[in-house]
């Protein structure tokens, strides 16, 4: 699923491309996949031109040169295409948007969980929805009141979107990993340098993945995500068991808030 590094590498790649242009059409191949009607999408959209973009955990909003703003949810595979109309059309762009210049913007739909849709307020959009402080911009102290408020294990606390905002599964072990904290350790008994610890784990993690555009294998060798990507391997063998990269002892592997764990038996310890 697109996590916060791949939405931003997504708001980068519209900005190199598809700002400034007008659009002439939007061609829609399933509706089902807007959250606003497509005659409003339309009306409000053709003739405008994208001119700026902003980037709230998974959600990415660009802006318009009239009122209205898109949002798109890029869902379990989302993905974004810019390509000139003498092309192919991508496979799965199933949304895609004409601009004048002769290029194309497709909205990349392989599982059809992705959204795209009209908000009239960026910051209205995220109170009703709920959705936290970004992950690369939430203070520690912001992080802190919202982690003594919890009585809950760490992991499920730092998914809760209105925690912090697009920090999903695998950024979550890999931030308790780097952090030394156990995914089991409750929330509201973290100390305050256990709390730093965290905050720092996160803009670390983030801006690595940004860096190497989520490509795990590029990441540093100290990275728990090489022995969860092992895991999940379909080379895996069963019986055999990948070393922490502290090299004391094998990776565990547990479920915790039902979802999936990796952590650090020895590096991660419940306090």
């Amino acid at each position: 699923m697109p996590e916060l590094p791949e939405v931003e590498n997504y708001r980068r790649y519209l900005e190199q491309t598809a700002l400034g242009q007008p659009i002439e059409a939007i061609d829609v191949e399933d509706t089902k996949l807007l959250t606003t009607d497509y005659a409003s999408l339309t009306e409000a959209l053709v003739g405008r031109a994208f001119t700026a973009t902003k980037r709230v955990g998974k959600n990415l909003f660009v802006y318009t040169d009239g009122a209205p703003i898109v949002r798109m949810h890029f869902g379990m595979t989302g993905d974004l295409a810019y390509y000139h109309a003498s092309l192919d059309r991508p496979r799965h762009a199933r949304i895609v948007f004409h601009f004048r210049g002769g290029f194309n913007l497709g909205f990349i739909c392989p599982r059809k969980f992705e959204r795209v849709g009209l908000v009239e307020s960026v910051d209205d959009f995220l109170k009703v929805k709920k959705i936290a402080t970004d992950g690369l911009e939430i203070s520690t102290e912001e992080l802190a009141q919202k982690l003594r408020k919890r009585k809950s294990p760490i992991k499920p606390v730092l998914l809760d979107q209105s925690t912090v905002a697009g920090i999903g599964n695998w950024i979550v072990d890999e931030v308790l990993f780097q952090a030394k904290i156990h995914p089991e350790q409750l929330s509201h008994l973290l100390t305050e340098q256990e709390v730093k610890n965290i905050h720092a784990a996160i803009l670390l993690v983030l801006q690595t993945a940004i860096e190497h555009e989520s490509n795990y294998a590029l990441f540093p060798t100290g990275f728990i995500i090489h022995a969860r990507q092992w895991a999940d391997s379909p080379y895996n063998e069963p019986d055999r068991h990948l070393l922490c990269p502290c090299g004391l002892v094998p990776v565990a592997h547990s479920r915790v808030g039902g979802r999936a764990t990796y952590f650090c038996p020895s590096c991660q310890v419940v306090s």
